[in-house]
């Protein structure tokens, strides 16, 4: 056994020995030593983009995954965790366009760097499973998918308005736009309508809505937000009608506060609207505001805030129930994709309509009141948009006094019988539209015919593969100039014809990987029966980032592959493990021309006041001063990441991984610290010493011994060695790695301290020892098998990897003395040890007899001895 602990050449060596045995390949309908079935369970992280470099924050999330996953081998269970690759999307093509290459190469280079990062840290994927979502083996079957989907009548085109960049020349998403611009290019940014595909997701929302209830496993907060993001709601389509051009039509509006009708003073449409557009006509004025609502999001979170513009047409439609001529505005705030384009402004129960408006004159009618409220049209307050049975309608003729429910009954009734309203539940969620501008991405499978239109590829000729040599410029899609791509024949009529040039959104991708994983060698389909084994997936682990858009598209597309008979399972994933950021101190200048220059921690050197406390900066390059930003996330924009690589170097993986559980439960942010990281180095150092020290004594001594006939101090010993293992398997179930760390340390305190000599106390530290080695083991992995083979406990119990859990004894745990304070005259004078059933009279004789206690009393008269049981004496003297 090496005397110095060296992480380096212990991590190479046990490494090294794992891969030789290829012990982390996975494989189906495992079997235990007695040929019995063993429990699978499915642990996986979201996969990463290959962006090229790791930080430690991905350090955190990838041993989050490799600690249970290690912790529920020694469990017994057939365990599976995978690794992949995000590799389509946006920014491989804006690097392409920086560095003048194939996102290709770039993301190819990129997956071999990342793969190079991950393997110094023993992370126990299985990379056989390994899956790159820009290889045609596997987006082929997002082709398939596709013309499934066409055919079912779930995926269909249509010409939607989108955020479109003139520059980029294409679709942005509504977070790829800022102030109106587009996010890289920074041109202003236009409303067009394009046509595209769109997958029809709210043909199952009300399914996604339902089955949240059974995902228990879920963190709560995850399951509103998707909950919020469904948006079910109840309410009416009415139905104002109107003349124009000697016909008769309607304005239909959707309304989940039907209760209001009576208050509707203005109509509001969008600017997309059929109808702005006839009335624009001969309108300059409502044209050029058109024309300006063409620029900027169709977000509705940018419509919440933006402000509320509007222009009159001059044209009025009939209210429904009066007949009463209602004013038609266009405003800036409606979305053309949200109902029917059109809504009813009811500015006195409505905050948007309120401030609409009060900004331009328009009248405010109350038709809703609470008792000892008085309405103003001042200001607005928030019972004005209350909605309850407490409420009562005013102003309303009929419906006077009707609380909501009774009023939306009594005004659904009135409408239907004049056919211009109907009940109607209606989601928030949209549709979903993976039509992108984009080269870097699946093909969607279609040929444009200029006789047969859109026509699908045949599945025979599936993957539509995508061309990996092409150097995108910035300016559009590189596909459309690509002849060899573009140009084909009808599959139909046999005719000149044009493929598709759109690619799929990169959410398609992400959708259905960890299904993948369970075949990942299958070419007749996208998964097979391996699947029905593992899936649904135990344990995912991720940020909370992916709590909408990634986890409701992978439901989605779950419940589709189910329909599709591919699966046979309604939810993907049993249990969800949202992790906290990893943060670190960041450092950055202001500069003359307005800009910020941020400096990574190797290039600032840290001043300190005299209690040590950090003061200040200033940079290594010039001497000057730099800022102190606080503690940020980790990112490579602010500079303050902090790689593996160094760390691993310096102090080896296992105190990477040990320091980033310890430094804060896993689902909380937690600061990076170097002095944080040295400590842990210092306590694995102290750990190998020990073991180092007590090697020969530990290799001959027995695995039994007679637990009655043991001393005092090592019975000390054993129950406090296994009250932390009994800790920190209760941690290790609920996933607080950060105390199964802190067990580890109290384990090896106590063990350390333990002087005793002899076979017995041998017997007993290496029982202890092996319960700390099995503790530790899933957290610092390399050390410890190290040192498990050192010791002999491979013969013994078997390797390490596959060792059963430790199980915690009562009859350790079990005092054999009870530690009691004794107090003189209600004041803590000393403590004493009894055994556990010490009589009252033996416990009353140990408190006298104590000297501390004798001392205290003195020439004093003891007048009686009070025994709280189990807790304190009190010695009462005069």
């Amino acid at each position: 056994m090496r005397e110095t602990y060296s992480p380096q050449a212990v991590e190479s060596e046990v490494q090294g020995m794992w891969k030789a045995r290829d012990v982390y390949r996975a494989v189906e309908n495992a079997l235990d030593e007695k040929g019995n079935p063993k429990p699978k369970f499915y642990v996986c992280s979201m996969l990463p983009y290959p962006s090229g470099k790791l930080h430690m924050g991905h350090v955190r999330n990838y041993t989050l995954n490799d600690v249970m996953y290690r912790y529920f081998r020694m469990k017994g269970y057939n365990v599976m965790t995978p690794m992949g690759w995000d590799a389509f999307g946006l920014p491989a093509e804006n690097a392409a366009i920086a560095k003048k290459v194939a996102p290709a190469q770039w993301t190819y280079n990129n997956i071999a760097d990342m793969k190079s990062q991950m393997e110094p840290l023993g992370l126990a994927f299985d990379w056989s499973r390994e899956v790159a979502t820009c290889r045609p083996e596997y987006y082929r079957w997002n082709q398939w998918m596709f013309l499934k989907m066409l055919e079912k009548g779930i995926a269909y085109r249509k010409t939607q308005i989108v955020n479109w960049d003139p520059v980029d020349k294409t679709v942005l998403a509504n977070e790829q736009v800022i102030d109106g611009r587009g996010w890289r290019s920074g041109a202003v940014v236009e409303k067009r309508e394009i046509p595209g595909y769109y997958l029809g997701i709210t043909q199952y929302a009300q399914e996604l809505l339902d089955d949240l209830k059974q995902l228990d496993g879920w963190p709560e907060q995850v399951r509103r937000m998707q909950e919020h993001w469904i948006g079910r709601s109840e309410g009416l389509t009415i139905t104002f009608p109107y003349e124009l051009d000697g016909e008769a039509k309607t304005l239909r509006v959707y309304t989940t506060r039907p209760d209001t009708l009576m208050g509707v003073t203005f109509m509001s449409i969008a600017a997309e609207h059929p109808l702005a557009t006839r009335l624009s006509e001969n309108n300059p004025q409502l044209q050029a505001f058109i024309k300006e609502c063409a620029k900027g999001s169709v977000s509705e979170a940018d419509m919440a805030t933006m402000e509320k513009k509007g222009v009159p047409t001059g044209f009025s439609v009939k209210h429904p129930l009066t007949g009463a001529d209602i004013p038609v505005w266009v405003g800036n705030y409606v979305l053309m994709s949200y109902g029917e384009g059109a809504v009813m402004g009811v500015p006195a129960h409505d905050e948007r309509d309120f401030a609409f408006a009060k900004k331009y004159g328009l009248p405010i009618k109350q038709v809703v009141s609470v008792e000892g409220q008085t309405y103003s049209t001042e200001a607005w307050e928030e019972w004005y948009g209350e909605k309850s049975d407490e409420t009562k309608l005013v102003n309303s003729g009929a419906y006077d006094g009707l609380g909501f429910h009774a009023a939306f009954e009594a005004i659904l009734k009135d409408l239907a019988e004049k056919g211009l309203g109907e009940k109607r539940v209606q989601f928030r969620l949209r549709d979903w539209g993976i039509s992108r501008q984009r080269y870097w991405g699946t093909p969607i499978p279609i040929i444009k015919c200029p006789h047969c239109g859109p026509v699908p590829v045949p599945y025979e000729d599936l993957p539509v593969v995508l061309p990996e040599d092409l150097v995108p410029d910035g300016s559009g899609n590189p596909l459309d100039k690509c002849d060899a791509f573009k140009k084909v024949k009808c599959p139909k009529c046999g005719c000149d014809a044009e493929r598709e040039t759109d690619t799929m959104d990169t959410f398609v991708d992400s959708s259905w990987y960890f299904q993948r994983y369970c075949s990942p060698d299958c070419n007749e389909a996208m998964v097979d029966k391996r699947a029905d084994y593992w899936m649904p997936m135990d344990q995912y682990i991720g940020g909370i980032e992916h709590a909408v858009l990634h986890l409701l598209y992978a439901r989605f597309w779950t419940k589709v592959m189910r329909d599709l008979g591919l699966v046979k399972y309604d939810e993907p994933f049993k249990r969800l493990f949202t992790q906290g950021m990893l943060m670190a101190e960041c450092f950055y200048r202001d500069l003359p021309d307005g800009h910020r220059r941020w400096y990574y921690p190797d290039e600032v050197e840290m001043q300190f006041d005299d209690k040590g406390r950090p003061s200040g900066a200033i940079s290594k390059e010039d001497g000057e001063p730099v800022v102190l930003g606080g503690i940020e996330k980790m990112s490579k924009s602010k500079c303050n990441v902090v790689e593996p690589r160094d760390i691993i170097q310096k102090y080896g993986a296992d105190t990477a991984r040990s320091f980033v559980m310890f430094a804060g439960p896993p689902d909380q942010s937690a600061a990076w610290s170097n002095s944080g990281a040295e400590g842990t180095f210092r306590f694995l150092r102290r750990i190998w010493n020990w073991v180092y020290a007590k090697h020969e004594a530990l290799l001959a001594a027995p695995m039994t011994f007679d637990a009655a006939a043991l001393s005092h101090d090592a019975k000390h010993l054993r129950r406090e060695v296994h009250t932390a293992l009994r800790q920190a398997e209760f941690d290790f179930e609920r996933m607080q790695y950060n105390t199964v760390v802190s067990a580890c340390m109290k384990m090896f305190n106590v063990i350390e301290a333990f002087k005793e000599e002899g076979a017995a106390a041998d017997a007993v530290r290496k029982e202890c020892a092996s319960i700390l080695l099995r503790t530790l083991y899933p957290i610092a992995p390399h050390i410890t098998t190290a040192l498990w083979g050192e010791v002999g406990f491979v013969e013994a119990i078997g390797e390490l990897i596959d060792a059963p859990w430790p199980k915690w004894s009562e009859e350790a745990i079990a005092a054999d003395e009870l530690k009691l304070v004794v107090q003189v005259n209600g004041k803590l004078r000393g403590e004493i040890r009894v055994p556990t059933d010490a009589d009252q009279a033996t416990i009353e004789a140990a408190a006298l007899a104590n000297p501390d206690v004798q001392r205290f009393v003195g020439e004093l008269t003891v007048r009686k001895v009070i025994v709280v049981k189990n807790r304190l004496v009190n010695v009462v003297a005069k």
